[in-house]
């Protein structure tokens, strides 16, 4: 849990920071409706925005080589714990939306009703709730339920030539590519490569190889993972980032979900992060450093997107969010009452087909 409080307004961050924790667990009781069993409970579920109209077209030389389909829940509840009633709450929820090639929500369900849609500068959507209502000692439970197709998505660099858009190449809060240590690396690394593919393996190969991992909770960016204190998703992605805009490959950070196989829990957790970087030829291509860093599976991460991960939101620090993941609560003023978010958490279920 994170909490800022400027003046007298409470920020409550349990959005968890970016920080690829696991919630797999919360769900093994009483699990939301399937959208299978119960289609008439779900709508059809709106595509996403424009976008930030910046190189947000689709990507060129891919193939989708099969598919899933997942019911992916969120729940999530807020009670207010006295002794007063802020005269503001609100809580905002991104919403999993169309993200061609790489995923299709074919339904939804969004409870309770009354919420409004807003898209970001990023083209991100969220859910907005006014909760001012929320009277102490009550609380309300929401639930968010998707049916999503997911596509296996592999890619042909071809002959990785071609300009690049002058987009997504600067420094921001967490991809500091301006950082002289970060801007060395990123000219070692790029010192003798033939063309930005090469450019931009040499830096997924340095992350992976690199960087130690070992889940932190914490949203410490790209120039934090240079040093001793280990790595998680956050780290992994933030840094090929920065690598890649301190070389002029535009490069976007992604958060999202990953399916956890049997085995994958001391790999990555079921919140995850990746990037896209854009190169010549292909645009924004996937890539996942925090899954390449074993070895048996960094070329299915580079340039690939298998159908176990799921896309959320794009964007370092999108304004909605205010600095969280998923999900952000305010309320006002901060000190009239204790106000909590409780029992969240994820529920990824794959449908057989």
């Amino acid at each position: 849990m994170r909490t800022l409080k400027l003046s007298s307004l409470l920020i409550l961050s349990l959005a968890l920071l970016a920080g690829c924790q696991l919630f797999s667990a919360a769900f093994q009781a009483d699990p939301m409706e399937s959208p299978e069993a119960e289609t008439d409970l779900f709508l059809p579920f709106m595509q996403s925005g424009e976008g930030d109209n910046l190189g947000d077209e689709l990507p060129n030389g891919y193939t989708v080589a099969g598919s899933q389909v997942y019911t992916v829940n969120l729940r999530l509840s807020v009670f207010n714990e006295g002794p007063g009633q802020p005269d503001k709450q609100n809580l905002w929820v991104a919403l999993i939306s169309d993200q061609p090639p790489y995923q299709t929500v074919n339904a939804a369900k969004i409870s309770p009703a009354g919420y409004r849609t807003i898209t970001d500068e990023y083209g991100n959507r969220y859910a907005e709730f006014d909760l001012a209502d929320l009277a102490p000692g009550e609380r309300v439970d929401l639930e968010f339920g998707y049916l999503i197709t997911v596509n296996e998505v592999t890619f042909d660099l071809g002959a990785c030539q071609g300009g690049l858009p002058d987009i997504y190449t600067q420094a921001e809060l967490h991809i500091e590519a301006d950082n002289p240590q970060i801007q060395e690396l990123s000219a070692q690394l790029a010192a003798g490569k033939g063309d930005s593919c090469e450019t931009e393996r040499a830096f997924y190969t340095y992350v992976a190889d690199n960087l130690v991992y070992s889940f932190n909770g914490a949203n410490w960016g790209a120039q934090a993972a240079l040093g001793e204190m280990g790595a998680d998703c956050t780290e992994y992605a933030s840094l090929q980032a920065a690598l890649s805009r301190a070389a002029g490959i535009p490069a976007r950070y992604v958060e999202g979900l990953y399916v956890l196989g049997e085995k994958d829990e001391a790999s990555a957790r079921t919140e995850h992060a990746w990037l896209e970087a854009y190169l010549p030829g292909t645009g924004w291509t996937p890539m996942d450093p925090t899954l390449g860093r074993v070895p048996l599976d960094r070329q299915e991460y580079f340039a690939g997107y298998p159908s176990n991960h799921i896309i959320v939101t794009r964007g370092r620090s999108p304004s909605t969010l205010r600095g969280d993941s998923y999900w952000t609560h305010l309320y006002w003023p901060g000190d009239s009452t204790q106000i909590s978010v409780v029992d969240h958490g994820w529920q990824i279920i794959p449908s057989s087909q």
